[in-house]
């Protein structure tokens, strides 16, 4: 029984996934949300973890693997992401976390089931679309402390609390927070949060 964990920040969606895996035998499958996804992977010791990296959250859960924190588990489970080739940003998230597996949103069910299989087995799944659009991508202007600090803006937290989350002084975060809506050619903080998650990046 391969055990996998089904990361969503929408209930309804992971609870939809969690049960076409169910319904194909052979998966004991758990779905959560982005505050439980750290509880869960302890708990689990799942075999896959599937995330939507177009989801709110994704990037403060994944920061670990980018290099900003560690939110999930260690040793971690091999990742298997769900994107589409409209967001190369999140492709190249996928990539910073070394995810395992990609799988276009706009696949077949089938697609999901083999590449999870795949990925449990050992072996990388990629879906030939993500592959075309990862490898035209242009890299992300923002660095990895600079993303980390977006990831945490873009999920509403405030100064002091991305300072305390990414243990920097509140100066430091206000010079990252500068210095992003200065790469983005953003207006203010919101607006560099908005092109960001167009692009993918967050």
């Amino acid at each position: 029984m391969t055990k996998v964990l089904v990361l969503h920040s929408v209930s309804l969606v992971g609870s939809a996934l969690a049960a076409l895996l169910r319904s194909e035998g052979g998966f004991d499958v758990t779905s959560a949300g982005w505050r439980s996804a750290a509880r869960q992977a302890e708990s689990l010791r799942p075999d896959v973890t599937v995330v939507d990296l177009d989801c709110p959250g994704a990037s403060a859960t994944l920061g670990a693997r980018g290099g900003a924190s560690r939110p999930l588990a260690e040793p971690p489970a091999p990742l298997l992401v769900l994107a589409t080739s409209g967001t190369p940003g999140s492709l190249q998230r996928g990539v910073r976390a070394a995810a395992r597996g990609y799988v276009d949103k706009d696949g077949s069910p089938g697609r999901l089931v083999r590449a999870i299989r795949t990925v449990a087995a050992g072996e990388r799944f990629v879906d030939a679309s993500l592959a075309t659009a990862l490898l035209d991508a242009g890299p992300a202007p923002l660095s990895p402390r600079e993303l980390s600090v977006l990831a945490r803006a873009a999920e509403g937290d405030s100064i002091a609390e991305i300072a305390q989350a990414l243990h920097l002084a509140s100066g430091t975060v206000r010079n990252y927070m500068a210095a992003v809506t200065r790469k983005t050619g953003a207006r203010n903080r919101v607006d560099a949060i908005r092109i960001s998650r167009q692009a993918g990046w967050v």
